[in-house]
């Protein structure tokens, strides 16, 4: 029997609309490197979310977008601050430290940082020039943990960065479930005016690969596409891009699709809860985390695959379970029946 896998949100290929389009349009002669029809309409459709003229970049994944933002708005002597469990601390092989700028990690419980944390963060790294100097906040929507940013936090950060002259970076891999999430209050227009630049994820939201960049501060933007190019993500064929970005928000499949993520999520955490089983903490996004004795997990991994996060205990250990816009709500339903 095949296993149905929770691993991630990003096991099947892409949503069948999608794909349709990329068949219906491929005979058609369009201009490279995204100055195609369909990287432009895709603009203009997430810039009706964000009230505003901001530049776009359409790039392949979510660990390019953070390295060629990193390094092309950071001096060689800055440094990004980030909390300890970030997507770039500890999920990207230190593709940023590669291009030669330290990380400084902040301890959290949850996964996001405050004004106090970035304060505190401050004042231990200001022995100049001996230490590196902080000049980006990199923060992730949903974290890393699946938790949200509301946006009385998000804005208390950006007084934060503006007040110390530190860039505000959202990487928004799961941004479409952190803005459907039940408990959310942002929008794209906010995050838009909260941040200096961030990027949406279509890769987890139901595209084949793409990501986009969105550049609110307008001194960020100069040559950007010179850095693109320099570190390999300029497509010649970008209109593969474009276009699925047309599809996600041309009828608001983005948003449709991240709902559904978070209604199996919810489903699938209630059914943890009632079967007796513990979670690390409540479930706001797609990202569930649960302790569950090894020996359940041994049976549960011949029918679902998902993450041993980390071990618990002698005979528990924490899991994460991972729901998406493709996830069958009869396997939820399965899952739940199993445990």
């Amino acid at each position: 029997m095949e296993k149905y896998s929770f691993l991630d949100d990003y096991s099947e290929g892409c949503q069948a609309n999608i794909l349709e389009a990329m068949q219906s349009t491929n005979m058609a002669q369009q201009s490279a490197y995204g100055n195609d029809d369909y990287s432009n309409l895709a603009r203009r459709l997430i810039r009706k979310h964000l009230d505003g003229d901001f530049p776009i970049y359409f790039v392949a994944g979510g660990t390019l977008a953070n390295i060629i933002i990193m390094s092309s708005t950071l001096k060689s002597h800055e440094a990004v601050i980030a909390a300890d469990s970030g997507h770039i601390v500890v999920r990207e092989t230190g593709a940023i430290e590669a291009t030669g700028h330290k990380i400084i990690t902040v301890p959290s419980d949850d996964g996001k940082l405050t004004p106090e944390s970035i304060e505190h963060t401050l004042a231990d790294n200001a022995h100049f020039p001996h230490m590196a100097k902080p000049r980006l906040v990199y923060i992730s929507n949903a974290t890393e943990t699946g938790t949200v940013y509301a946006k009385s936090e998000l804005s208390a950060l950006s007084v934060i960065c503006k007040s110390n002259d530190l860039l505000l970076l959202l990487d928004g891999a799961r941004l479409g479930a952190a803005l459907t999430a039940n408990i959310s209050d942002l929008t794209l227009k906010d995050i838009a005016e909260l941040t200096d630049i961030f990027w949406i994820g279509g890769t987890k939201a139901g595209a084949l690969i793409g990501e986009a960049i969105v550049i609110t501060n307008p001194k960020l933007a100069i040559e950007f596409d010179f850095h693109i190019k320099q570190r390999g993500a300029l497509l010649a064929k970008g209109r593969l891009l474009g276009l699925q970005f047309t599809e996600l928000f041309k009828d608001d499949l983005f948003f449709k699709n991240s709902r559904h993520a978070n209604l199996m999520a919810q489903k699938l955490s209630a059914g943890l809860i009632k079967n007796g089983h513990r979670l690390i903490a409540e479930t706001q996004s797609n990202q569930i985390f649960a302790i569950m004795p090894n020996d359940l997990l041994a049976k549960l991994n011949k029918r679902f695959s998902f993450y041993v996060w980390r071990k618990y205990n002698e005979t528990d250990s924490v899991i994460r379970l991972v729901t998406s816009w493709a996830t069958d709500e009869n396997k939820v339903s399965e899952f739940i029946a199993a445990i």
